[in-house]
């Protein structure tokens, strides 16, 4: 054959892949829709809770209420819960829109053309947000940078993708809210029927993630904690540890010559005998951390109004208190006046009647109601009076 008159190959034309599933539709799209839109709200709500809780500005940090004590506890244990079943409910709402992102032409105008970048921007930075979470609540951290304000930061992003893309797609979540799409006849029983299982699915799935973690800060229901990273009665003294001892850099060295400084108008120290010597207190107060785990617990100490008195603190003072720990983000903390006022904010010195372990703060440590666990700081070793 003469080479000039060898044909070229023909390549087959491009087409856009076909789906025949007959749930990638919109209807189906708008009932996991909806239910990921109310587990994004818990999120985002007590997700600003706990963030202004743990940095408050300063115009609100002598306004924080420390009732109810359980307060930190609730808000916390739905943060986490709602977002574990968020994790369920987006995979599923992906799985129900996925071919629309095989749509030929993929641009069909400028407006289009925008709808599809703030999509991009949504499920971006919700797959960010709750994969990011996850990894918070086992405490892996494999990326560069401060996990807490960037997951602040992008809460909002998600926030406003989420209203974006609500007020962009109002007219077809309208028409598919309902049982009966508008302008168009009852879809076939055999969808129906299909939608149903999945929808059943989905929920299963939510209640099997929820049940099998929300034991960690709902603790009736500690018996069916298999999932989570921690068990309310498991740890020292009956309870977690996210920090040991060890990890913070305190040694036996450091705590052998152990004193409490306290700062004020009229500053003193303390041996822990001599702590120990002045009127004690007890209280019964939840310790949750922001991995989503809780416990409730039988503390005893020394009131830290009792030693901001003794110092010379006024009424309305707050107070700034320090660890012995040798890094970390919370090694200084402060606490505004009504943590600094409330009876039962305490310098604990026990729990649950026995001495503090290490890992449990020993010597000292503090303990108060509504307050996020990174602020409940160990190894206290000075306070002083703001």
């Amino acid at each position: 054959m003469n080479p000039r008159t060898r044909r070229r190959p023909v390549l087959p034309a491009v087409r856009p892949p076909s789906f025949s599933g007959r749930l990638h539709d919109a209807r189906t799209a708008t009932s996991v829709g909806r239910r990921l839109g109310v587990a994004f709200a818990v999120c985002f709500v007590t997700g600003l809770i706990s963030h202004y809780l743990q940095h408050p500005p300063d115009w609100l940090a002598d306004d924080l209420p420390s009732r109810p004590v359980w307060g930190y506890r609730l808000t916390q244990g739905l943060h986490v819960a709602a977002g574990l079943a968020a994790i369920v409910l987006l995979l599923a709402k992906l799985w129900a829109v996925y071919p629309r992102l095989f749509v030929w032409p993929p641009v069909r105008s400028v407006r289009h053309a925008l709808e599809r970048l703030s999509v991009a921007v949504l499920v971006a930075t919700a797959v960010f947000q709750l994969f990011t979470g996850l990894l918070n609540i086992v405490e892996w951290y494999p990326w560069p940078f401060s996990f807490v304000p960037v997951h602040f930061a992008v809460a909002w992003v998600v926030a406003g993708s989420v209203l974006l893309h609500i007020a962009v797609k109002a007219p077809e979540i309208k028409a598919h809210w309902g049982r009966r799409s508008a302008g168009t006849l009852e879809l076939p029983a055999e969808d129906a029927r299909d939608r149903r299982s999945l929808l059943l699915g989905v929920g299963a799935a939510v209640g099997a993630v929820t049940l099998t973690t929300v034991g960690q800060s709902f603790t009736p229901l500690a018996r069916l904690d298999l999932l989570a990273p921690r068990h309310p009665g498991h740890g020292p003294q009956g309870l977690p540890v996210n920090r040991t001892a060890a990890a913070a850099g305190v040694t036996a060295a450091a705590l052998s010559d152990w004193r409490l400084e306290v700062l004020g108008p009229r500053p003193f120290v303390l041996t822990l005998d001599q702590l120990r010597s002045l009127p004690q207190a007890g209280a019964r107060l939840p310790i949750a951390c922001v991995e989503g785990w809780s416990a409730q617990a039988r503390w005893g100490g020394v009131r830290v109004r009792d030693l901001v008195e003794r110092a010379g603190g006024q009424p309305g003072a707050g107070v700034r208190v320090t660890s012995l720990e040798v890094r970390g983000a919370y090694r200084v903390m402060e606490m505004g006046q009504e943590y600094a006022e409330d009876p039962l904010t305490l310098l604990a010195l026990t729990l649950n009647g026995e001495v503090l372990s290490p890992d449990h703060g020993y010597p000292a440590r503090i303990i108060a109601p509504n307050r996020p666990g990174v602020l409940q700081t160990k190894w206290v070793t000075r306070l002083e009076v703001l």
